[in-house]
């Protein structure tokens, strides 16, 4: 895409946001109960991308998917820390490509402590693979309309004489 001076770019300002500093086991630890607690926000911001076809439409809706996330973490830092660092540990060290089969024990104490501290359920294997219907306040962008020429080449002309059958026949190999 080429930029020109008509294009608008954030300043840095706009795009400084406070990041969610975790490694990938611990974000991977999370991730279930995390989709379920930011799912507005997130479906908020993607569909806002999808719609628009530019990022620089959508940086407020990603803040505040970062702001639900970071506020998740919070959360589970000061509930259930413990059990989210050893279940987080145990993803990272019990295999070299973090699988969760071997850590359901220490999923099943991380689990317990969300819920019963948080009251947030671990949604089932298949949620986010079931269709949701999200409702948005934000109206919908306009599509673009067809370019319109003033100069476009005007259709062939109707007429009503008979045209002469073809010299040498059909062009088509299966119409004789």
């Amino acid at each position: 895409m080429t930029i020109t001076d008509d294009h608008f770019i954030p300043s840095d300002e706009e795009l400084t946001v406070q990041e969610v500093n975790l490694t990938g086991p611990a974000l991977k630890a999370g991730a279930f109960h995390l989709g379920k607690v930011c799912e507005a926000e997130n479906n908020e911001f993607i569909l806002c991308r999808n719609e628009t076809k530019d990022p620089r439409a959508c940086i407020n809706e990603g803040k505040i998917v970062t702001s639900c996330s970071l506020n998740f973490f919070r959360q589970i830092k000061k509930t259930c820390a413990d059990e989210f660092a050893q279940y987080a540990n145990c993803l990272d060290k019990s295999s070299p490509d973090q699988q969760f089969t071997p850590c359901r024990k220490t999923q099943a104490v991380f689990d317990k402590c969300v819920k019963d501290n948080l009251g947030i359920d671990r949604p089932p294997f298949d949620y986010f693979n079931r269709v949701h219907v999200h409702k948005t306040a934000r109206p919908k962008p306009e599509e673009p309309r067809p370019a319109v020429y003033p100069d476009a080449t005007p259709g062939l002309p109707e007429t009503t004489e008979e045209r002469p059958p073809a010299k040498y026949g059909s062009r088509y190999l299966f119409l004789w």
